[in-house]
Order: C-alpha cells, then sequence, then structure tokens
C-alpha cells in the first residue's frame, strides 16, 4: 500500500469535508440574519411591503374604562306620541307602528334617519347610525355613550323601516339604562398595535386598507339583569375587491372578540307584524 498516496487522499477528502461544513456554516448564518432582520422590522414597514394603507389613527392616549347596564323595561307610559301604535314584543323590546307614515327628508343623505330618530324615537339622541341598507329599506342604529357604540348588543339596538314613498313605518327598539362606569380608567391600546395584532394573525390581506379604527363597546358578560360591557377597538378593511371585512379587538389585554352570533342577531330583518296595545 502506498502511504503517502492514502495520507494525500484522506488530507484531500478532509479538506473538502471542511470546506462544505464551513459553506453550510455560512448558509446557516446568513439564513439568521435574515432573519433577524426580518424580525426588527417595524410594523409600518411591513405593511408598506404588503401594500396594506391606512390614513389618520385615532389618538394613542386613550382610557376607557368597563361599564354596566340593564336592559331597560319599556312602559307604555314611555309612548306619548298618538300617531304611534306600540307592540310589546316583550318588556325589554317593543315594535311601534306608525298610523301616518313619517316622511323622511332624503333617504340618500344618512342624516335623514338620524333627524328621523331624534325626533321620534324615546331616547332618540342615544342611538348612532350604523348601517342602511336601502334595498331592503332598513336602517340599523347602535346605541352608545360618549359617542361610542354598543357593537351589535341586541339589547342596545333600534331598526327603522321605510316603505317606497320613503316614508317611515315602523321601528324597533331595545335600550340599555342605568348605565355606570366602572371607577378605574384604563389606557387602551395604541391603534398601531391594534392592526400589528391583526396583521400577526394573517388578518390583514395585501392590497387591502384599514377603512378606520373606532373605540366602542362589546358585550363581555350578560347576566340575567345586568350587562358588562368592555372597550373594543372596531376596525373596517377594505379589500381590493372592494369587500368590507370587520374585526373586533379587546382595548384593554388585544385578544380578537367573535361577535358573530351577535352581528347575526342585530342584523336579521323579521319584520312580523302583531295586534297593537
Amino acid at each position: 500500500m502506498d502511504w503517502n498516496r492514502t495520507k494525500s487522499i484522506f488530507i484531500f477528502v478532509f479538506l473538502i469535508l471542511n470546506i462544505f461544513l464551513y459553506s453550510l456554516y455560512l448558509n446557516r448564518y446568513n439564513e439568521a440574519q435574515s432573519v433577524e432582520i426580518l424580525g426588527e422590522k417595524t410594523i409600518e414597514t411591513r405593511l408598506k411591503d404588503d401594500n396594506i394603507t391606512y390614513g389618520t389613527l385615532p389618538n394613542s392616549n386613550e382610557s376607557a374604562t368597563y361599564i354596566t347596564g340593564k336592559a331597560h323595561k319599556f312602559k307604555n307610559t314611555d309612548f306619548t306620541d298618538g300617531n304611534q301604535q306600540v307592540n310589546f314584543i316583550t318588556d325589554t323590546h317593543i315594535r311601534a307602528n306608525f298610523i301616518s307614515p313619517v316622511k323622511l327628508r332624503n333617504i340618500n343623505d344618512d342624516a335623514s334617519f338620524t333627524e328621523f330618530v331624534h325626533a321620534n324615537v324615546k331616547e332618540g339622541d342615544s342611538y348612532v347610525l350604523w348601517k342602511v341598507d336601502r334595498e331592503e329599506r332598513i336602517a340599523i342604529f347602535f346605541q352608545k355613550k360618549s359617542n361610542r357604540m354598543f357593537y351589535y348588543n341586541e339589547s342596545a339596538l333600534l331598526k327603522v323601516q321605510w316603505n317606497l314613498d320613503d316614508e317611515v313605518t315602523m321601528y324597533e327598539q331595545t335600550m340599555i339604562d342605568n348605565i355606570e362606569e366602572m371607577e378605574q380608567q384604563e389606557t387602551v391600546i395604541p391603534p398601531l398595535q391594534i392592526i400589528q395584532t391583526l396583521y400577526n394573525k394573517n388578518l390583514l390581506k395585501s392590497e387591502s386598507r384599514i377603512m378606520h379604527m373606532k373605540l366602542g363597546y362589546s358585550t363581555f358578560s350578560n347576566l340575567t339583569q345586568t350587562q358588562v360591557l368592555i372597550p373594543t377597538w372596531e376596525v373596517q378593511v377594505k379589500l381590493s375587491d372592494d369587500e368590507i371585512e370587520e374585526y373586533f379587538v379587546d382595548a384593554i389585554d388585544g385578544k380578537m372578540i367573535e361577535i358573530q352570533g351577535d352581528k347575526q342577531e342585530g342584523e336579521e330583518e323579521d319584520w312580523g307584524e302583531n295586534d297593537a296595545i
């Protein structure tokens, strides 16, 4: 056996092996560096990379508190308008039919629906317009406190219906009263951090635009008599195909809030007739 030749072969093999291992090390090092750099990107940069845009965000230093309230129990004395026949579906849910329908000023102007509610509905100024479906001729209002909506709360809804002559024929109403704030004010999670939460959960699609963010309340617990409502960020996102997606995030702890069931309840269109009392 030629030991010198064998030794040379071993040295060559080890040299090749060392080169391979060093190359492998470099590749893994570069990959780690790339991941590290990606991890250091700000949320603004990531959004820009995916062409996800947004306008002016709400105040980052807002504070809010948990609130409690009870479903209002309606009484006959709540309704003094002789043009309204009121049906008590339950003691917390009424339907009012107009004997002479009330003309809307302009159904293409959302302010017309607000004007009607302020003039014709009990505590009408405590509701804010959420959605107008002109095909079905229904406007949906949410109750509010300090300009913060109660999102899809079946105990804080107002639905208005009009006819082909642009006249309101009826409305349905539920309402929360005895609203009290808990003493401790909490600093809410800033809007950009909420956007990052949605982004990290892959809920924000590329080429989309965040249309608006608004602070309101969603139902935390619904006890027999009392509801507890928590501060909630509502985020509306417009996709590249113009479809609108809607997300709700707990403004205190950042958890996603699933309110699909409440949403379906709030938007269902059951306008059955009952005998007036």
